[in-house]
Formats: C-alpha cells, sequence, structure tokens
C-alpha cells in the first residue's frame, strides 16, 4: 500500500512542479524570464540533494528518488518547452548558469576547507565531504543537461517529419530517448560517489519513463489551451551550438510556412528577395561578416537535352540535397531559378566563403548524374559583405560577375575573394 502511495504523491508533485514552472513561462511577457530561470536553478540544488540521498520504494520492487525522475525530467521538459515558444539561444541562458553556478560552488568548497573553524555545538560539525559530494555531482548533472537539452531538441526538430504536429508524441519520444541516455549517464556518477547499486539504474529508468508519459501530457496539454503563436525577434549569433540549432529552427519553420520550391525543397526566390535583402542588410548593420554564395549548374541544358526533363528534375532535386548537406546548419539555400541556386552564410567571410564554396562543389561533383559516362558540376562566384558591398543588389552583381568568371576559366571552379596580385578572367557569358 505504500508503494502505490508513493506513485501517487510523486505524480502530485509532478504535477505541482509542471504547473508552477509553466505559470512562470506563461506570464515571461508581463515579469520576465527571470523569474522562471530563478525558480529552476532552486529547484537544481533540491533535485541534486534528492538525487543523492532520498528514494523511495515504489510497486514491483522499483527504487526511485523524487529528484531525479520528478525534479529532472520536469527541468528537461520545461526546458523544451522554453525552446518551442522562444528559442535555442534562450534555452542556453539556464544552461550556461546553472554549470557555471555549480562550477563556483565547488570552488567555493574547496576554499571553505582551509578555514579554521568554530563549530557551533558538539553535535555540529561541517560535513565538507558531503558537500564535495553534492558539488559534484551538481556539475556533473549539468554537464550531462548541456547534452540532454541538445539531444531533445534535435529530436523534436527531426521527427517533426516522422510525427508531423503530434507534439504529445514527438515529446514522448524526445523524453524517452534522452531520459534512457540520460540515466545511464548520471547513475555512473551516482555510483562512483555514492556506491549506488544496480538496482537504483533500473529502478530510476522505469520510473523517470512513467514522468515522461505524465509530463508529455501536460506540456501537450499546455502548448495547446496555454499557448500562442507569435514572432520570434532579433538577430542570433552564430556562436555556439544553441545559436546553431536556433538557425536551423527558424529555416525548417521558413520552409514550413512560406517561400518553399515545389521541386528541389530549397527556398524560393521570392524568399530570397525578401529574407536575403534583410540578411546582408541586418549583417552590414552590425558590422558582421556574410557570403552570398552564387551556384550554377555547369552545362545543365545539355542534360536535360539528352536524359529528359524527368531525369533533370531528379538531378536537381539530388544537387539541392549535396548542397545544403555541405552548408553549415545555419546557411540559407535558395533555388534562385532553373538551375541556379544561392547560399546566404551569415558569418563567413575570405577564404572560410570560398572555402564554403569549394565543400559544396565537391559534393555536388561527387553526386552520382544516373549515367556514369556524365559528370555533373557547378560552377559558384562568391561575394562578401562588407569588403566587396554592403547592399544585397551589389553583393549579387559581384557574386554573378565571380560565377561567369568561374565559367570563363573552365568550370567546375569557385571564385571568391581575389588578392590584389590576381587577375581577373575576361568575362565570356555562355
Amino acid at each position: 500500500m505504500a508503494e502505490f502511495n508513493n506513485v501517487f504523491l510523486l505524480i502530485g508533485v509532478a504535477v505541482l512542479y509542471f504547473t508552477a514552472l509553466a505559470a512562470l513561462l506563461r506570464a515571461r511577457r508581463r515579469i520576465g524570464l527571470g523569474a522562471f530561470f530563478c525558480a529552476l536553478g532552486v529547484m537544481h540544488f533540491l533535485e541534486t540533494y534528492l538525487a543523492s540521498t532520498i528514494y523511495v520504494p515504489l510497486p514491483f520492487g522499483v527504487v526511485t528518488s523524487p529528484g531525479s525522475t520528478v525534479l529532472f525530467t520536469g527541468k528537461l521538459m520545461m526546458l523544451l518547452l522554453l525552446y518551442i515558444r522562444e528559442d535555442a539561444t534562450v534555452v542556453r541562458q539556464p544552461i550556461y548558469g546553472l554549470l557555471f553556478g555549480n562550477v563556483l560552488l565547488f570552488a567555493f568548497a574547496f576554499v571553505m576547507r582551509h578555514h579554521t573553524l568554530v563549530p557551533l555545538t558538539s553535535e555540529r560539525a561541517a560535513d565538507f565531504g558531503f558537500l564535495d559530494e553534492m558539488g559534484a555531482l551538481m556539475v556533473w548533472g549539468t554537464a550531462i543537461l548541456f547534452f540532454d537539452c541538445i539531444l531533445i531538441i534535435l529530436l523534436c526538430e527531426r521527427s517533426r517529419a516522422w510525427l508531423g504536429h503530434n507534439i504529445w508524441a514527438r515529446l514522448t519520444l524526445g523524453g524517452v530517448v534522452v531520459l534512457s541516455f540520460d540515466q545511464l549517464a548520471f547513475f555512473s556518477g551516482l555510483h562512483m560517489l555514492t556506491g549506488a547499486g544496480w538496482p537504483v539504474l533500473l529502478g530510476g529508468w522505469i520510473a523517470k519513463m512513467g514522468a515522461v508519459a505524465v509530463y508529455s501530457v501536460l506540456a501537450a496539454v499546455y502548448l495547446k489551451y496555454f499557448e500562442w503563436s507569435f514572432t520570434r525577434l532579433g538577430e542570433a549569433r552564430i556562436s555556439d551550438v544553441f545559436d546553431t540549432l536556433t538557425y536551423r529552427e527558424r529555416y525548417e519553420d521558413l520552409l514550413a510556412r512560406t517561400g518553399c520550391d515545389a521541386l528541389t525543397g530549397a527556398l524560393d526566390r521570392h524568399s530570397l528577395e525578401s529574407y536575403g535583402r534583410r540578411a546582408v542588410d541586418a549583417a552590414a548593420a552590425a558590422g558582421r561578416p556574410l557570403a552570398l554564395l552564387l551556384i550554377d549548374i555547369d552545362h545543365f541544358k545539355a542534360f536535360n537535352d539528352r536524359f529528359g526533363h524527368a531525369a533533370g528534375d531528379k538531378m536537381l532535386k539530388r544537387i539541392t540535397g549535396e548542397i545544403m548537406g555541405a552548408a553549415r546548419l545555419s546557411d540559407f539555400t535558395y533555388r534562385f531559378g532553373g538551375e541556379e541556386f544561392v547560399v546566404i552564410a551569415d558569418g563567413l567571410a575570405g577564404k572560410d566563403a570560398t572555402a564554403l564554396g569549394e565543400s559544396i562543389r565537391r559534393a555536388i561533383a561527387a553526386a552520382p548524374a544516373g549515367d556514369a559516362q556524365w559528370k555533373v558540376t557547378a560552377s559558384i562566384g562568391v561575394a562578401c559583405c562588407a569588403k566587396d558591398a554592403s547592399g544585397y543588389d551589389k553583393l549579387f552583381e559581384i557574386a554573378d560577375k565571380r560565377l561567369y568568371e568561374a565559367k570563363a576559366a573552365g568550370r567546375n571552379k569557385v571564385i571568391g575573394e581575389r588578392t590584389p596580385s590576381e587577375t581577373p578572367f575576361r568575362l565570356v557569358k555562355s
């Protein structure tokens, strides 16, 4: 009977935890995200303390900790909700804060060991062993949380292709996979520091799967009935993996909403005219480098004439995949028209931009063309903001000129920024 009572208590704590944190998340437009982050940080200490000291029995011989099962699983789900409603650059803030604070706690505990202490009573003394254990577990747990967040965000995004808009299924899939990994990783540290046995590993995993089921339902209900869609504001900086995730999430959202080329799946020319201009203007205003790559498939008309338009369409789809695969996650790929493509690469300039063009050129050259006797190649012109130009039209014009230089030089080449000693090729349009 006590075991079933523990189950109901854990569910009650999970509902209370989610309701309180979701209320703070829901109120972020009114009071800011600071309250949500502070509450998450306070609960992080309690979560680690419970995970290292308190375990309860559940039915069928399962043993688990409320800290690991309820609080950690809830924290991961709340961070995923934060990503869904905001973006990855916001999610990184509490994770980096927790990691920094935990390392600081560990450092302070080391310094305190060198104090000369005065005990309050004969029965009370500082337990530095427990403080060291807690500090190590908190640092280890937060490091795991960093990878947990990246993995669950990627799964949530990638599973859109398999599960569509079924947010409950996507949350559940991400939770099951990530928390299975987390249980193995956290248990390894717990076992080394506290000597926890194998029943804790199995029992904790079973309990976490139950917690995933509860939190997935609560999160799906919250997203459906208590949130609304709004436009994300601000320009992200490409500085770490969370920024990259943000760019990819925005890119796929843009593909889903508007401007998707029906044949290739790249963004279309209308999107290039709107987003491309804004991206160049924003980079120029911020003094941030940006590269525009104009890509033309060599002898594409001859390919169509020889193999037919159906084969040409298949080749365009295959080449689009090669371009997107060679580009970074943060780059935007557009079909400009016919066999021409444009890649907008924020944060790249000079040799790095030319190197990206070379990666794309090699990927296209290595792609099968459907006929062993036909080699698919591409010519690429690269222009950089703000060294070449600070406006979209001029930047495109320079990239176009360099594209034709690449063709005049024999095709299957990348022409980017030249050194003063280099002489441009004579332009011969074909």
